[in-house]
């Protein structure tokens, strides 16, 4: 593996306790801000010290808690970029990219490297121009001209698209997925966007309270999250605390339903995604009342409360295409949810 990680680190009330390792690949440990995400890149990078354990990069062990090992953030050659870029607001945009060359370079070097990283990243005509006077899209080229102009063995990417708008993120994201193709090597991707994630990364840790709690492949961890919380963060709505009745009988609590399915022994939840609810009668079909229709940009969001459960009961959430609503709208429907479609949970 190019990259292992086995650490721990103490923040007041807050431990941080990462065990993971990654190929040349896109890793992306998703979760909600606060889970220790950002903490694990900025130990990765040498920028916060573990209180113990080891980290080995490209063979080399870079931490080592017990063998005092603890190479520096230079010598570690680690491109870090920040949630909002950290560029140095009085230095120029060609100053800042020649910050990120390494320092064994000479004079000439050091230019000609700088100059390579504008011309590739399309900011040369930018060159003399301070962060300020530029946009989110500018300012994240030149902090990844930076980063990549030191030549480094792993990418660290922390919320990278975070400050830009919907549109912009999205151009920005074709940019870098070219950017994480030409360079080849481990990418690390801290992300709180499911969306973002899955058009990204080639595996996906499941990060909560400091620990990795799922990690697989992006579509396993998609298609079975194994946890609730994992179940909310890769976007699913509809999730369900339960009661087992027998090994293929369950009581979902929220939605106040009796659901036939064979069960796992360790799950307590269940979840469905709106787009696997499915029209009709068929396996866990229930007559439903539609409470509210939501629409969206590009789809409705019909919200359906079962007959005959009770009033403080959640509604079960089911996306379709608008065409597909104006078909079928009614007051009251029957849907069934299909089993290959629910995830069963821990926690």
């Amino acid at each position: 593996m190019a990259l292992e990680v086995d650490i721990e680190k103490k923040l007041g009330d807050f431990s941080l306790k990462m065990q993971f390792a990654a190929g040349d690949e896109t890793l992306a440990l998703l979760g909600a801000s606060g889970c220790g995400k950002s903490m694990t890149l900025r130990c990765i990078a040498g920028v916060e010290k573990p209180d113990r354990g080891r980290i080995v990069l490209d063979g080399e062990t870079v931490f080592d808690s017990q063998k005092h090992i603890n190479v520096t953030p230079q010598q570690r050659r680690v491109g870090l970029m920040f949630q909002h870029y950290a560029l140095f607001p009085q230095m120029t945009v060609k100053q800042n990219v020649l910050c990120g060359a390494r320092r064994t370079m000479k004079g000439m070097e050091r230019e000609q490297a700088a100059n390579h990283a504008l011309e590739a990243f399309g900011i040369a005509d930018l060159a003399s121009r301070l962060p300020s006077q530029l946009s989110g899209g500018q300012q994240q080229r030149v902090a990844l001209a930076r980063m990549l102009v030191s030549q480094p063995r792993i990418l660290l990417l922390d919320e990278p698209f975070s400050a830009l708008d919907s549109h912009l993120r999205f151009r920005m994201e074709q940019e870098m997925r070219q950017v994480i193709r030409e360079f080849g090597k481990t990418v690390l991707l801290v992300s709180h966007n499911r969306d973002e994630v899955y058009r990204m990364a080639d595996s996906v840790a499941i990060v909560r309270d400091g620990r990795v709690e799922r990690f697989g492949s992006r579509r396993a961890v998609f298609a079975d999250p194994g946890t609730r919380a994992g179940c909310v963060l890769t976007g699913c709505k509809n999730v369900s605390a339960i009661r087992r009745l027998d090994d293929h009988r369950a009581e979902a609590i929220d939605w106040g339903i009796t659901l036939n399915l064979p069960l796992k022994p360790d799950t307590d939840a269940l979840g469905i995604r709106m787009h696997s609810v499915q029209p009709g009668p068929g396996e866990n079909s229930f007559l439903c009342r539609v409470m509210e229709v939501i629409e969206n940009p590009f789809s409705i969001t019909v919200m359906l409360r079962p007959m005959g459960v009770r009033a403080d009961a959640l509604p079960i959430g089911w996306e379709m295409e608008k065409d597909a609503w104006r078909r079928i709208q009614a007051e009251q429907l029957t849907v069934h949810l299909p089993v290959d479609g629910i995830l069963q949970l821990k926690g």
